[in-house]
């Protein structure tokens, strides 16, 4: 089991996705709350829902690397990416759309910020906010609908740039070196 300063363990849990075992912590059982979300309401099967992607962020000679807590396919690709974060929706709205465009060479079209209580769905081809709450995250049948030509953009060399030195400021510059979610490589 994990041990990390920061977080309360209680023990263990059975990950609803994978049936692995996890430390049991508040913002996991969060974690746990949004994937039978997605499941049990939204339609979603769990094969299609990739949970804890690590990526790889650059920015000039700094790396560092961070974990996605969703990302669901709508076939061949990733039509949306869900963060986990406590606090805050408002902040992570530009972080995490710096991140949707660092996963992939395209652009994940569905952008949900969750804190675990409410939740906030952002375009990610406008960078505007179509929804709030749980309810308002797309189903199935909603994220099977995007149109592919205009909804999975390819992202400019220029445009990953800038979303890698926006993801590495809010993410990584200033962040606990203890944060489970991050981790400097150089």
């Amino acid at each position: 089991m994990e041990k990390n300063p920061h977080h309360l363990v209680m023990g263990e849990l059975t990950d609803y996705l994978t049936q692995k075992t996890l430390a049991d912590t508040h913002d996991e059982r969060f974690r746990q709350k949004i994937a039978r979300h997605l499941v049990q309401v939204c339609g979603y099967d769990k094969k299609k829902i990739e949970s804890r992607k690590q990526i790889i962020i650059r920015t000039g000679k700094k790396t560092a690397r961070l974990w996605m807590d969703f990302l669901v396919s709508t076939g061949e690709k990733t039509g949306m990416m869900i963060r986990y974060a406590p606090g805050s929706l408002v902040t992570r709205r530009l972080p995490n759309l710096a991140l949707s465009r660092l996963v992939h060479p395209y652009q994940i079209p569905v952008i949900v910020t969750c804190n675990g209580e409410d939740a906030e769905v952002i375009n990610g081809v406008t960078g505007k906010v179509t929804g709030q709450g749980f309810d308002a995250i797309p189903d199935r049948q909603a994220l099977m609908a995007l149109d592919d030509a205009a909804s999975f953009p390819v992202i400019s060399q220029s445009l990953y740039d800038k979303a890698s030195r926006i993801a590495f400021a809010c993410e990584v510059d200033g962040a606990c070196p203890c944060d489970t979610d991050v981790c400097i490589l150089d």
